[in-house]
């Protein structure tokens, strides 16, 4: 039988040797078939050429020589972090000093109570004092000893222990006496050589000293703690390495059955915050996001809350590198430190804001401007006081325009009413008129600004976006505007607007981030139809409570969030306003936002309105001028307007209607016009005249340009000579 170097091999492109792989590939391996060149047939019974190492030596190339090393290692702080800053100092040495001033005033005033237990419980002490002392000179200690060696066959070793117990409680009764003496003689002579209050000074320490030794065990004199601070085991590799061998991961656990060291730490466990930090290599095969998703197994294996509990991955590195952190107490019921933006008062939306606290109580900064924000949770989790920190956020920048719709109809979003350009709470099919009319209006200023933005010149916009300088110009209608709206579904199923809505907010969120919009959408229920997929494939920044399921977590954070191990479903129900931020930086973050109620959120958005008077920049709702698009119609000539523009005819489409008002009047309706579908026209008429009880149907009409009769969404004359002449009626016209 005949070997090929295919069955066995490959040969060497420049030694002509041959390589040689194993004959029997791993279950599931593709069998290796490397090229041969030229290599001659050879026998199965010669002795095979030796195989060439693949591998290089570990002290070959540059990679392993001690500089590459070292430029791979991390480089630890060498200032702790409370000592980074002037402010971070000042605040440690000001706590370090109020916990001591506490403990001692908490001590201080209970010391009336500690003297009157240890006056009490000295009488128990001298008792005390006498009978170890009787025990001590007689010996008793000894007497167990003494008892069982007092039998017949042991009557030589009790007779030498005896002889040695006399001897020693001769000595002992002498050195009793002695002491008896000295401290007789010391009562007679010192009260006549010291001072009196070294006497009672004296006494005092002698009461407080048989007090202390009468005091029980299980009853201190010191009942009670001025502070009390939770007893946390301190994390060893060792806790981690067994913790993490009983998860039910196959891959960890097949690793350490064949070798202990398997699971490796790339860095000393040490304090970091209020914590412990423990940087881990997961073996081969295995990811973090495996250890993510059992993350309440792990919780309980190390013995602590799950709230202290967050490991998270470093895909910098590789994604079996770990980052284990175990705070010392539950993230959800740590004290969060102050928000800094409650100081300050304004912001500037193009810069990093701070948004919310990590597990270390680190501030995580967010920039609103340039992106679009999805937010999802299930209910009672803190999605509502998310979008509402987010908009006092936007308040606190004197340009920004606000418009906040609450569809759940609570008035959550109320405290921001006296700041927003547009307001609305409710799912009324008022309230769904008026957010359609706005985010029409909105449509066309999106059209607006990008044409400016087009024919600005280079040097004030070379990026083709809106930037500081440019939104600060009152001039150019620039300014930042910030959509706010909660339960966003109601937008998006409404039967007869959805679709008009989804098309506008999927052109905001594409177009919009450029042009100075942003817009924040927080849902109840994120699944396809809450949030429609052209708005969540480009919603930069998500932010995702607790959720309950995969499908849930994958609509918020993105596709595959689950699968790579962020995972919001780990999330407890305690851990409200808790959070995966993703978007804002490379990594995902635990946040936990800041807690702001309603006569909180008041103040705020009360400083932030005195910054917009103060720069001239309250507008619309919050100025009193809630003016619809329609209402900007002047709705007072509307319907005369329409009647001019259907003229001589029974009836007319929408369409044309529309087209001939904008004829009429360009400066009114001519957005109107520009709108992009007949049907968006029709719609745009079709709210127009709803308030006066006009509702559009289907008319049959010819089509000038065609001559073609169709049945198309319209009006008839006389139901708008019949609204005319109500309102005029009404208003004592005629």
């Amino acid at each position: 039988m005949r070997t090929t170097p295919e069955e066995f091999g490959g040969e060497d492109a420049e030694s002509g040797k041959v390589i040689a792989f194993p004959t029997t590939p791993a279950s599931g391996t593709a069998t290796p078939t490397p090229e041969v060149i030229d290599a001659e047939v050879v026998d199965e019974t010669e002795e095979r050429p030796p195989a060439v190492p693949v591998d290089t030596s570990a002290t070959d190339g540059v990679g392993s020589s001690w500089l590459d090393r070292l430029r791979t290692q991390q480089r630890q702080p060498i200032i702790p972090g409370y000592l980074k800053s002037v402010t971070e100092a000042k605040s440690a040495a000001v706590w370090v000093g109020k916990h001591y001033a506490h403990k001692t005033g908490y001590h201080l005033a209970r010391s009336p109570l500690y003297a009157l237990r240890l006056a009490v419980r000295s009488p128990r002490g001298l008792l005390l004092l006498l009978v170890a002392t009787g025990r001590y000179v007689t010996d008793a200690e000894g007497r167990p000893a003494r008892a069982e060696t007092a039998t017949a066959d042991k009557a030589e070793l009790y007779l030498k222990l005896s002889q040695q117990r006399d001897r020693r409680v001769v000595l002992r009764w002498f050195q009793l006496g002695l002491v008896a003496t000295l401290g007789l003689v010391l009562m007679l002579v010192l009260p006549n050589v010291l001072p009196e209050w070294v006497i009672w000074a004296c006494g005092v320490l002698a009461v407080a000293l048989l007090g202390k030794l009468g005091s029980p065990k299980d009853n201190p004199v010191i009942g009670s703690r001025a502070v009390v601070s939770a007893k946390v085991q301190k994390l060893t590799s060792e806790n981690v390495v067994q913790a993490l061998s009983v998860l039910g991961i196959a891959g960890i656990t097949q690793a350490l059955a064949k070798n202990p060291d398997a699971i490796g730490f790339t860095a000393p466990i040490t304090r970091d915050g209020p914590g412990w930090r423990a940087d881990v290599d997961l073996p081969p095969g295995v990811t973090v996001g495996e250890v993510i998703e059992r993350r309440p197994k792990l919780a309980s294996a190390l013995g602590r809350p799950l709230g202290c509990v967050w490991p998270e991955g470093n895909a910098e590195i590789h994604p079996g590198r770990m980052v284990l952190w175990v705070g010392d107490e539950d993230m959800s019921k740590t004290r969060q430190p102050a928000w800094p933006l409650r100081k300050t008062g304004t912001v500037d939306l193009f810069k990093a804001q701070p948004f919310a606290t990590d597990q270390r109580g680190r501030w995580m900064d967010i920039t609103l401007m340039f992106v679009s924000m999805v937010i999802g949770s299930i209910p009672r989790m803190g999605k509502t006081f998310t979008l509402r920190e987010l908009l006092l956020i936007a308040a606190m920048d004197p340009r920004a325009e606000l418009h906040c719709y609450d569809l759940k109809g609570t008035g959550d979003l109320s405290p921001l009413a006296p700041v927003s350009h547009r307001y609305r709470a409710g799912e009324e099919p008022e309230d769904i008129a008026y957010a359609v009319a706005d985010l029409r209006a909105l449509a066309a200023e999106l059209r607006r600004r990008a044409k400016v933005i087009r024919e600005l010149p280079k040097d004030l916009c070379p990026e083709n976006k809106v930037t500081p300088e440019l939104a600060s110009k009152k001039s150019l209608g620039l300014h930042p505007i910030v959509i706010g709206v909660d339960e966003c579904q109601k937008w998006f199923e409404h039967p007869e607007y959805g679709a008009e809505i989804e098309e506008i907010c999927t052109d905001i969120v594409k177009r919009g981030p450029a042009l100075g919009f942003v817009i924040i959408l927080a849902t109840q229920r994120p699944d396809a139809k809450s949030i429609p997929t052209g708005i969540n494939d480009n919603a930069v920044i998500r932010f995702c409570l607790k959720v309950r399921g995969q499908p849930a977590n994958d609509m918020v954070l993105g596709t595959s969030a689950y699968r790579n191990g962020i995972r919001a479903t780990t999330l407890s129900f305690r851990d409200k306003g808790i959070g995966i931020l993703l978007g804002e930086g490379d990594e995902p973050h635990i946040t936990r936002t800041v807690y702001i109620d309603g006569p909180d959120a008041e103040q705020l958005a009360a400083c932030a309105r005195t910054a917009r008077l103060a720069a001239g920049r309250l507008t619309g709702y919050a100025a009193g001028l809630d003016l619809t698009p329609e209402e900007d119609a002047d709705s007072s000539t509307l319907l005369a307007d329409v009647l001019a523009a259907i003229g001589d005819q029974e009836k007319a489409w929408s369409e044309a209607i529309v087209d001939r008002l904008a004829e009429l009047r360009p400066a009114v309706y001519g957005p109107w016009a520009e709108l992009p579908t007949g049907s968006a026209k029709s719609t745009q008429l079709s709210s127009a005249l709803k308030p006066f009880g006009i509702t559009t149907k289907q008319v049959w009409a010819t089509d000038p340009g065609t001559g073609k009769g169709a049945n198309r969404m319209g009006v008839k004359r006389e139901w708008i000579a019949d609204a005319l002449t109500e309102r005029d009626r009404k208003q004592g016209r005629g």
